[in-house]
């Protein structure tokens, strides 16, 4: 489960349990909980500060616990609200935002990602992916807006209508992600951007950024319905 440490006056959050390990981080409904009270707790803090969120295993997220949707479809609608609220949260938050991505981000796991200020990505081993096409999963309209707003358009294409996946390396040079740093130096390099934009920290970085994504934050925080009939159709 996600849990929240401090490097100085920078909140990390890291998305697995204590201690590590490879497990995938999916944003299963108690990890959403979870991830919601902790930046509760950052929102709630007072002084410069940012936020940094990464993993420890082979995995930063895999994105939606697709086992648990199969077996609640009556609860799969308010689910993917609650992550796609997530996403906006994390993409308007009112301080600097970075993703440390040392391990895999798929699907929802790569939204969240991109939904930060600043994505540092391990250069030499994992991959960035948006798989919904090669699996026949849709994305919400809202999900499509993120990815437009923070890849550069070609690229935006070729990764929604192909499924392709990026190395940390090639995912910086294309733009998707804005740094690429060997393993031991994933969060150092995040850590550094984090304490030296700590200072924008406030009610200025949150409007402007509310006003940048005001249509794509709108979209991830429309009303969910009808994907529990997909989840339904799939399981059958």
């Amino acid at each position: 489960m996600a849990h929240l440490t401090r490097d100085d006056s920078v909140f990390v959050l890291h998305l697995g349990d204590e201690g590590g390990g490879d497990d995938e981080n999916v944003f299963g409904p108690p990890q959403v909980a979870a991830i919601n009270a902790l930046l509760d707790e950052v929102e709630a803090s007072d002084g410069p500060t940012a936020l940094v969120t990464t993993n420890e295993g082979k995995f930063y997220s895999t994105g939606l616990d697709t086992g648990w949707v199969l077996t609640h479809v009556d609860e799969v609608d308010p689910y993917i609200q609650s992550v796609q609220e997530l996403l906006a949260r994390i993409l308007v938050f009112p301080m600097p935002t970075v993703a440390a991505v040392a391990g895999h981000a798929f699907g929802g796991g790569a939204l969240f990602a991109l939904a930060h200020d600043h994505v540092v990505m391990r250069s030499d081993r994992g991959y960035i992916c948006m798989p919904g096409v090669t699996i026949g999963a849709s994305y919400a309209p809202g999900s499509v807006m993120l990815v437009g707003d923070k890849v550069p358009a070609r690229v935006n294409h070729e990764m929604l209508v192909t499924g392709k996946r990026y190395g940390g390396q090639q995912a910086h040079d294309l733009g998707i992600v804005d740094a690429a740093a060997t393993l031991d130096d994933v969060l150092p390099t995040a850590l550094a951007y984090a304490h030296a934009h700590s200072h924008t920290r406030g009610r200025t970085i949150g409007e402007i950024k509310a006003s940048m994504y005001a249509r794509t934050a709108a979209g991830l925080r429309a009303t969910v319905s009808g994907v529990g009939g997909q989840a339904a159709i799939a399981e059958s």
